[in-house]
């Protein structure tokens, strides 16, 4: 999404708007995409969750918000993540865990996804997803079963802001502070978001 000039940002568990809000994207002045991961910090929730933005900002001009949006911006983020073509001969003809398990691994998404894919596609029944959807519940938490924070996978937090900042810093000398000020945010604020520390310079005692 960065490599394409989306500006992604992930706000800290400390910011007021990670409470309140799983994700939120916008056309505004430029492709924003802003992610919670302290309100599931799943891996897999995180990645699907960044595809269903993706696809409202692709499908949607006039976001609303309404569930037909929200179905559409899901289905996007199933194909984008497994796109049907790809991952159709890999599916299991029937309900196996173990299967799905070791597809979650190669394609990076949740059980629940691939179980979701594979009702989807007419591999299984409505009947056969509802009490799969019901054995995860209760594997929830085992061995094979429990999510994946998004801290382990460092190439999947955004990095755009802070380079960009980082940029301007070397080029133009901005700070931290200078940043902060301009948008009347806190210095902490301001560093929290971009992932970065302000310089401070370096005392040395003299004696």
């Amino acid at each position: 999404m960065e490599s394409h000039g989306i500006v992604v940002v992930m706000p800290p568990a400390s910011d007021p708007s990670a409470a309140s809000v799983d994700a939120f994207s916008t056309r505004a002045a430029r492709p924003l995409v802003v992610l919670t991961a302290a309100r599931a910090d799943d891996i897999y929730r995180h990645r699907f969750t960044a595809a269903h933005e993706l696809g409202h900002l692709v499908l949607h001009a006039d976001a609303t918000g309404d569930s037909r949006q929200e179905k559409e911006a899901d289905a996007f983020a199933a194909e984008f993540l497994t796109p049907q073509d790809s991952i159709l001969p890999f599916l299991p003809g029937r309900m196996d865990l173990a299967r799905l398990a070791e597809l979650r691994g190669v394609w990076g998404v949740s059980l629940h996804s691939l179980v979701y894919r594979c009702r989807e596609l007419g591999l299984i029944s409505d009947a056969t997803a509802s009490r799969t959807y019901q054995r995860l519940r209760a594997l929830d938490g085992q061995p094979g079963f429990t999510a994946e924070s998004v801290s382990n996978f460092p190439g999947e937090r955004p990095s755009l802001l802070r380079q960009a900042f980082e940029l301007a810093a070397k080029e133009a000398g901005l700070s931290v502070s200078q940043l902060a000020h301009e948008l009347a945010w806190t210095s902490g604020r301001v560093q929290d978001l971009l992932g970065v520390q302000e310089q401070r310079p370096v005392l040395r005692l003299v004696q």
